[in-house]
Formats: structure tokens, sequence, C-alpha cells
């Protein structure tokens, strides 16, 4: 589906011209507001979000939505999602009497129940207030299988960094002189009672150049931290290095992996001081399930004579394979329609989540007398499925959720070699779907690409132009963006009337690596294209007009609806722009800009700068266009994607005389918010500005 060299730098000459991104850093006049938090780039955050609340805030429907929509993240009936920890089932809760979050246990038999007993492990509102710290849920390992020991990491305002501590789930106390670690973004994994590995901060050259651990090491209990044995050492131009150990019995193996760059890998089997590398494409993901060696090719693959296709899914026994046997099942291989969308284990099958022209379907497979059997799962006919086993060690339990625009979401237990399931929890209807109806069409992008998408309106929209509509699309890294149900979306947006497009556009995941790879780098444009061509299609079947057509990404969204901002502005009557990446010849020197090149290039090499420049949002916005209004939003405590990035686009478009309003949570990380307090607000204005832009 990727166009061809020659034809893409012909389309590519018809874009802006982009000499200005040449220029050195030195002359970008806002520089200075990539000080995260210098006073003078905060005291204009503080002034931008002055005008932004002022002006959003005061709109009379503003409030009446926030509070509608607190009301739905604090609601009581929302699904507890569990994890298993040993013999109890945890769940992270937040409501308004649990700003900061509960973290609570109960056993299946209660979870199971209409109202589960829930006993609390851990207050975080509690610890936070006793500690002095604006401590965030960053996520719990534990030692397997007793569960009792935990790895808890508590992020501070809800960045990437984290501060890792041991917690004992017996006593619901953290463990004096256990295994902590101070802030940073850490990689931890039990090995036994008293060992881990450990990837952190240790030191000056201890980070690659994207501010990932560069080094692995073992960690004994009771011994320093710099006492750790080094066990690999990754090169300083790689993304990161992590270690974790796979505890099935009877194929219990230890693996270090290198991560090359977002897209290519090396895994090494550890057994003692020796490290064994695992013959596999770089770019294809490898791991074991069983005694069964899988691995996930992101692009074709001739070995042993035979080739596999781009986006199967192989494998093979383990033993004979580290032997020299290249001998492969294949159990999944993509059509023009289809891709693999999830791989889970249960401790006797694989349970395939394929994709099928955006929809999913679940199938299993079971290894039995050295071969696979296959039994496609009776799933509901509706809906998106996500899969999460109980146990992928000692159980063939598994939790199935269900959900789509217009079907509250519903959580079902599940079992290997059964299509029964009970219904576990439901969510009930936070808006009223009733007279809502969704359908799937397909734009035709710049170069003949047939582009689905998704849209949800009323059954009796009127196809004359003037529906207020909201175009949603991510294209990036191989992220697949599938139906959903919103409590947010529905209440804010289609309650009121409002169109909801979701578009699956190349970059995106949807139809397997060669979706993705269509839009990498020099052929990012296809991208944009297809967003592009997705909004000119929604006019043309008279659902909206430019005036009632709203655009809304975040991250690589952000850059998305950035491009499509400075490139055909007059199609768009408003854009919301999320913790954007938007200045491109920078992009790779802040935070972990540096891990995405494999996703967009490398600026400072003149020839890729040639492209990247050519739609890099901040060196194209001009002061001789019409833009329609925009609203950025990002986090002062986002240090995944810089702030910067939407800071420096705000300053420059005001400096043109351009009309946009600028708001930055002073907390949230790269969500944006880091409480059910701060996505309420965050979406209120979101909606409240889209509403009044595009009616």
């Amino acid at each position: 589906m990727s166009l061809r060299p020659n034809r893409h730098r012909k389309l590519a000459a018809d874009m802006p011209d982009a000499t200005a991104g040449n220029a050195d850093a030195a002359d970008d006049p806002y520089l200075w507001l990539e000080e995260v938090e210098g006073d003078g780039p905060l005291a204009w955050v503080r002034q931008q979000n002055t005008v932004a609340l002022d002006e959003l805030q005061g709109h009379p429907d503003h409030e009446p939505l926030r509070a509608r929509l607190q009301a739905i993240l604090d609601s009581d009936e929302r699904i507890p999602y569990v994890r298993k920890h040993g013999e109890f089932f945890y769940n992270f809760w937040r409501d308004a009497g649990h700003v900061r979050g509960l973290w609570r246990r109960t056993t299946l038999a209660q979870y199971q129940q209409a109202t589960p007993q829930w006993e609390t492990v851990l207050d975080l509102d509690a610890l936070a207030a006793d500690e002095g710290e604006n401590w965030v849920w960053h996520g719990v390992t534990s030692l397997y299988p007793e569960g009792r020991r935990c790895l808890i990491s508590l992020s501070r305002g809800g960045g990437d960094a984290a501060a890792v501590r041991e917690f004992d789930t017996v006593s619901r106390a953290f463990v004096t002189d256990g295994f902590n670690l101070p802030e940073a973004k850490s990689d931890v994994a039990w090995i036994d009672a008293d060992t881990i590995f450990v990837s952190t901060d240790f030191g000056p050259g201890s980070l690659t150049s994207s501010g990932y651990p560069r080094i692995v090491k073992e960690w004994r209990r009771g011994t320093p931290l710099d006492a750790a044995r080094t066990l690999y050492e990754a090169q300083a131009d790689d993304l990161g290095v992590g270690a974790y150990k796979d505890f099935t019995p009877g194929h219990s193996w230890q693996f270090i992996s290198r991560q090359i760059d977002f897209y290519t890998s090396e895994l090494f089997l550890r057994d003692g001081a020796a490290l064994t590398k695992i013959d596999k494409p770089a770019d294809a993901n490898a791991y074991t399930v069983r005694d069964q060696l899988v691995i996930d090719l992101r692009s074709a693959w001739t070995v042993a004579g035979t080739t596999y296709p781009q986006g199967a899914l192989l494998a093979a026994d383990l033993r004979r394979f580290l032997q020299g046997e290249r001998r492969f099942d294949v159990l999944f291989v993509p059509t023009d329609t289809t891709s693999l969308d999830g791989v889970s284990a249960t401790r006797s099958v694989l349970l395939l989540n394929e994709l099928d022209n955006v929809r999913n379907r679940l199938v299993e497979l079971r290894h039995v007398d050295g071969a696979w059997q296959r039994r496609e799962v009776a799933t509901p006919a509706f809906g998106t499925l996500d899969v999460a086993p109980l146990d992928d060690i000692g159980s063939d339990q598994y939790f199935l959720t269900v959900n789509d625009f217009l079907h509250p979401t519903t959580l079902y237990l599940a079992e290997a070699g059964h299509d029964e399931r009970s219904v576990i929890k439901s969510l009930p209807g936070f808006f009223d779907a009733h007279g809502l109806t969704v359908a799937q069409h397909h734009a035709v992008s710049r170069d003949g690409t047939a582009v689905p998408y998704f849209v949800v309106m009323a059954r009796d929209t009127e196809l004359d132009g003037s529906n207020p509509t909201v175009l949603y699309g991510y294209g990036g890294f191989e992220v697949s963006l599938k139906p959903f149900y919103s409590g947010v979306t529905g209440a804010a947006w289609l309650s009121e009337g409002g169109v909801y497009v979701l578009a699956n556009i190349r970059g995106g995941g949807e139809f397997g690596p060669r979706w993705h790879q269509a839009a990498l780098k020099e052929n990012r444009q296809c991208a944009f294209d297809d967003f592009i061509a997705v909004a000119e299609d929604l006019i043309r079947r008279g659902i909206t007009t430019p005036a009632h057509l709203g655009i809304m990404g975040g991250s690589n969204g952000g850059l998305l609806v950035g491009a499509a901002l400075t490139q055909r502005p007059e199609l768009f009557g408003a854009v919301v722009c999320q913790v954007p990446l938007l200045d491109m010849r920078r992009y790779s020197q802040l935070l972990a800009g540096a891990s995405w090149m494999g996703e967009y290039g490398d600026p400072d090499d003149p020839d890729q700068w040639a492209y990247i420049g050519r739609y890099s949002p901040y060196q194209n916005v001009s002061a001789s266009k019409q833009y329609p209004r925009v609203l950025f939003t990002t986090s002062t405590r986002d240090d995944r994607v810089h702030p910067g990035h939407a800071r420096k686009m705000v300053a420059r478009m005001q400096e043109q005389g351009h009309d946009v309003l600028y708001w930055e949570n002073l907390e949230g990380g790269h969500a944006g918010a880091a409480n059910n307090e701060q996505q309420a607000r965050m979406w209120a204005l979101t909606y409240t500005f889209l509403r009044h832009q595009l009616r």
C-alpha cells in the first residue's frame, strides 16, 4: 500500500516549502519555552491558561458539562478491571473520595458479585499526604506465584519517570530496606524472592540518547545498587534494554531484550553468565509460550528455504530451535483485510485476536501431539474484543471485554475450549444511544488507497452539511483505532447532536505491518493525505461542511492534526491538538524523541530533513494563511512528548496574528491528566471549545 519513492517525491514537491526548517535551533525565538519548569516559561503558561479558562469556563454550558463528566468518571458503576497477584484479584480505583486512588483486592467469587467486598491494600491519597508527595499510580509487578512481594511504581505528577518501592501484600506495607529505586524511567522484573532484574539510571553514561536505561543488572537483596552485577549493556543510541523471567514450571527461561529502536530488537536467552542470541529478524517480536518460541513477523522472512509472509505468526519448539532446527508452524497469515490484533496465552491455548476490516474475532489454538488445532470462538456479533487471561500459567480462564460505540462495555468470564461465558460486569448507559447508528465508509486517498472510517450519528441526521462533526485520528506506531464505548464522548458530543468520526488511516496497525509501514519516514505524508481524504469524503457525503468540521488528535495524533491544519486549513472549522509533536526539527533532541526516529526519520540528516521539513507544523505555519481556531493542550509533567512543542507553536501562531487557545495542565504526564478531576476538566474544556466553534 505504500507509495513508490518517485511518486512520493512528486507529491512532496506540492507541499509547502520547508527550507526555513534548516535554520539552526539558535534562530528559534521561542527556544526558551523548552525550559519546562523555568520561571519565565511557567509564567507564560499561567498567562495562557488564564485566557483559555476565562473564555471556556465562562460559557454557561461548561460547568454543567464538567460536572456531568466528573460524575461519569467517578461513577461506582464503572467496571473495576482486575489483575491477579497470588490468590487475590487486585484493582486500582479512583473516585471522588479517592482522588489519587486505592489499590484494593478481592477474591474471584466476590468479584463475580454485583457489589464485591474489597480490601484496601494501599491508599495512595493517604500515602501522598503522609509523605508530602503528589504521587500518581504507575503500576505494579509481583513475584509469581504467591504474589506477596511486589514492586510498585509511583510517579510524581504523572510523568513516565517513577520511583520503585518494594511492597508486602500480606503486611500491606512497604518493605523496610527492600528493593527501592529513586525516580527514573526504570524497568524491573523479579527473578526470585531475593533477586531482581533492574534497568535504571545508574549514573553518567547509563542512559541512551532517548533517556531510557542502557544497562541491565542483577540486583541481590541486601546489597547496594552500585554492587548489582552487570548482565548486558546496550548501545548509547539504542532505545533501551530490559530483562524478564518466564515462570512457567518446566519451561522457565530468562531473557534480556535489547530494544534498538521502536521496531527493531535483539532477544537473548540467559543461562548463568551465557547469553544466546535468538535467531530472528531484527524487526520481529519473539517470546516463549511453554515449550514454544513464538515469532511475530513485521516483514517477510526467508529461512531454511521457506519464505514466511509479512504479518505472519510462527511457532517452533524452543529447544530444537536452539539446537539449529528451523521448522515453523504458521499460526496466522494475514490477508488484504485481516491482521493480527493481539496474542494471549492461557494454561493450554493461544488466543489470537484477529482484525477483519477493523472488526475483531477470536480464535483458539491448542498444541496437541505436535500439531496446532484451531477453533473459532463464538463471540458477540458486535464489538471490539479484548482478552486478559486470569493466569497464563495456571488457568484456562480469561476475561473477555466487549464494547463498541453504542453498546456499554461488558466484561465476561470465559474458559478456553468453551463458547459459554458469564457476564461479570457491565457499564450502565452513560448516554442515550437510542436513535444513533454506526456506519463504516471508505475514502479514496491521494494515491488511490481506500481508507476506512467509522461514523457515529443520529439515524435521522440530515445530510445537508450542517452537522457539527469531530474527526479523530492517530496514524502511527502501528496503533489500531477500533470502535469503543466512551461515556465522555457520548455525553459531551453525541448526546448534543454531534457526529463522531474515527479514521483508520495508514501509519496505524488496522491492516497489520504493511498498513503501518506505508506511512513511515519518507512516506509520512500518506497518513496526512488519508486523514484529509476522510475529511473531504465527509463533506462530499453531506455529513458536514468545513465550518462545522473539527479535528482532534493527541501525541502522534497531535502531529497529524497539526499537519492537516497547516496543509489544508480551509477544510476545518476547529482543531484540538493534544500533547502534540509539532517541532519536528528538534523532536529527536527533546525527552524521548530520539526513540521515534524509526517512525519519522532523523531531522539532523539533510536528506531526511528534506521530507520531514515539508510537513513539520512548526516550520510550516504561515502568517499569510487563514487558520481555523485551535485549542492546544498539554502537560507540564509530560516527560515523553516535550510540552515545548505545543508552547512554541502557540507562541509562533500568536506572533503571526492567529487566534489560538492554550491550556497546560501542571500535572498529568503524557495522558494530560493525573486523576478523574483533571480528566473531567480537560474534556470539558475540549468539548466546550468544539461545541462553540462548530455549531
